[in-house]
């Protein structure tokens, strides 16, 4: 089973991913979470000790053109290049959940350079390949990324959704994105939801009914303003994070 999640920024969505983790974990499921945040935080979420000197692989740019085969000054660089050690050397494991901090694959207009690029989509790619495990790909926020071919792997793309206007334009956004990629399965969850009348605005606005709904939960906030694992507040949207899971499952 391979999950990728979006939404637009600050709706959660690491949260409910690091949370995610945890549920497949308990369920007996071996999980590999990767980090394909611009802004990569999951190594937190999760409790990895000391998770400010994790240094994500997209800014390993020696490590990167080595694999690239590019020579500087060149424009020339191997497009099949050789990755198949790096997720031995470059995953840390936290609370039985593996975890790979990639960083952002960078678009052409950016002004990445193709070659070391071309690595992380290669890795990114063999990741997703791996059979007989559940891999939770968390993205950055926002649309930009899903025109870059890097979620083909993925069998399902969750999108989450706050009840705000924003919130429901940016998901709509992605959704057609999200299509235009040839992206199959595509489902909503919706996240600080405070009751039935959020719920409602939810699926009218987005025309059809997320699979989870998640609460606005002060103890998850409080969590991660102390600089705690958010994944220790767990208790406070289980039944949530386990509906979730099984839908998932199921749908798998």
């Amino acid at each position: 089973m391979k999950i990728a999640i979006s939404g637009k920024g600050g709706v959660g969505k690491t949260t409910i991913m690091a949370m995610l983790a945890r549920q497949f974990k308990e369920m007996g499921k071996e999980v590999l979470v990767i980090d394909a945040d611009s802004s990569p935080h999951m190594a937190q979420s999760l409790g990895v000790a000391q998770p400010e000197n994790i240094r994500p692989i997209s800014e390993m740019k020696d490590l990167l053109r080595e694999r690239s085969g590019r020579v500087e000054g060149s424009a020339f660089y191997n497009i099949n290049p050789q990755v198949g050690d790096l997720p031995e050397r470059f995953t840390i494991e936290a609370g039985g959940i593996r975890l790979m901090v990639l960083g952002a694959i960078q678009s052409a207009e950016s002004g990445c350079a193709c070659a070391e690029n071309t690595v992380l989509k290669r890795l990114l790619t063999t990741m997703l390949l791996k059979p007989a495990q559940v891999v939770l790909l968390d993205m950055e926020a926002g649309v930009e990324h899903l025109g870059r071919g890097t979620i083909a792997g993925v069998d399902r793309l969750l999108i989450v959704v706050i009840p705000s206007q924003s919130g429901i334009r940016t998901a709509l956004k992605i959704r057609k994105l999200a299509e235009e990629c040839r992206i199959k399965n595509i489902s909503y969850v919706g996240n600080l939801v405070q009751d039935e009348d959020d719920r409602r605005f939810l699926a009218e606005g987005l025309g059809e009914e997320p699979i989870a709904f998640f609460p606005d939960s002060r103890e998850i906030r409080q969590t991660e303003r102390r600089g705690a694992a958010v994944i220790d507040a767990h208790a406070a949207v289980a039944d949530s994070t386990a509906k979730l899971a099984a839908v998932l499952d199921k749908l798998a």
